[in-house]
């Protein structure tokens, strides 16, 4: 067979042109296109970076700032505590200030009222005082069984109880502060008052009439001694010795009485010391007449302790009570005192233990 022979056609081969050339305008096109894209997103990314770059270096920075902010509001409200403690404290200060102010104020118009009342007692004092001078220079005259006549207002000559007898008589009276008065308030004013008012206040006066009114009613045939004793002993004899004094020796008397009259209550209680006295003498008493107004406040050493408490006096009598020599009466004449409540329940007991008495006379005796 014959092959049939293909006739091409001019005008497929222009088409074909054609379409290859749009494509590869197309494909030009679709290249130049992608190039401008890729360029364009090669620029953002590296501003994109710049940005991611920046932002990273502000968050760093915002951290460090936030830290300090932190630290700073920790700080602020660690002070603002202390302020705020400081403030309490400031406050209370403030209260206690006012408090202690208002103590002080009412303190300050009851001692206006103590001195008030002390300036009148003062004034009867001195109107009264030529009277007392008077008796403790009276007479010597026997009557009945007294060897010195002693009478007290009303003439009242007794004391329910009290044992002045013996051969040896030996009187002790308490010389301290608090036989100024009978509260603490007065103690602590008047001890700072002049000594001729000290000398003249009503309970250390009711002190020095006892012993008058105890010497002038001794027997006869017996003999005495007197010693005053705070934080040490003293004897008011002319030689200051512990020699025993006969009731009849009238010059000897008058000036125990004149030495008694010059003594100024002042500083604290030692009973053991005076107990000891006791203890030393070669010739021991037979009978004690004590003078007091409370438990002792003082031992016997020396101490820095400007405050005793109750538990501590007790202690102070029970070490005095140990050295005080046996078989001796104790008589105690307890003068008021507050705050000392045990004392009368004490010094009952002593009493007892050593066959003696125990009595608490009214203010205005003898």
């Amino acid at each position: 067979m014959k092959n049939k022979k293909t006739n091409i056609s001019s005008f497929n081969l222009a088409f074909l042109d054609i379409m290859f050339c749009g494509f590869g305008a197309v494909v030009l096109l679709v290249l130049i296109i992608n190039s401008q894209i890729v360029s364009d997103n090669k620029i953002k990314n590296k501003i994109l970076s710049e940005e991611l770059k920046e932002i990273k270096k502000e968050s760093k920075t915002s951290k460090k700032y936030h830290y300090k902010l932190k630290k700073s509001l920790q700080e602020s409200q660690d002070k603002f505590l202390k302020i705020k403690q400081t403030l309490s404290i400031v406050e209370n200060k403030i209260t206690t200030i006012k408090k202690d102010k208002n103590d002080k104020q009412k303190k300050s118009l009851d001692l206006e009222k103590t001195i008030s009342s002390l300036k009148n007692e003062i004034k009867k004092i001195d109107s009264n005082n030529s009277q007392n001078n008077n008796k403790i220079e009276t007479a010597i005259k026997i009557s009945g069984d007294k060897i010195r006549p002693y009478e007290g207002d009303g003439h009242r000559q007794y004391l329910t109880g009290l044992k002045l007898g013996g051969k040896r008589v030996l009187f002790l009276i308490d010389s301290s502060a608090s036989m100024l008065d009978e509260t603490i308030v007065n103690i602590i004013v008047k001890r700072n008052l002049p000594d001729n008012v000290k000398r003249n206040t009503r309970k250390w006066q009711q002190t020095i009439r006892s012993v008058q009114w105890m010497v002038a009613n001794l027997p006869s045939d017996s003999q005495f001694l007197l010693l005053n004793f705070n934080k040490k002993v003293n004897s008011l004899s002319r030689d200051q010795s512990y020699n025993w004094i006969k009731s009849h020796e009238s010059s000897k008397i008058n000036y125990i009485f004149r030495q008694l009259n010059k003594l100024i209550p002042e500083n604290g209680t030692s009973l053991i010391k005076a107990f000891d006295t006791v203890q030393s003498m070669t010739q021991k008493p037979d009978n004690i007449i004590l003078i007091t107004d409370g438990l002792p406040t003082l031992g016997n050493k020396k101490t820095n302790k400007t405050k005793v408490t109750a538990d501590e006096r007790v202690k102070l009598l029970t070490q005095a009570i140990t050295i005080l020599p046996k078989r001796i009466p104790v008589n105690t004449i307890l003068l008021p005192m507050e705050g000392d409540p045990m004392a009368a329940a004490l010094f009952w007991k002593l009493a007892i233990d050593t066959k003696g008495s125990f009595i608490t006379p009214s203010r205005d005796w003898p």
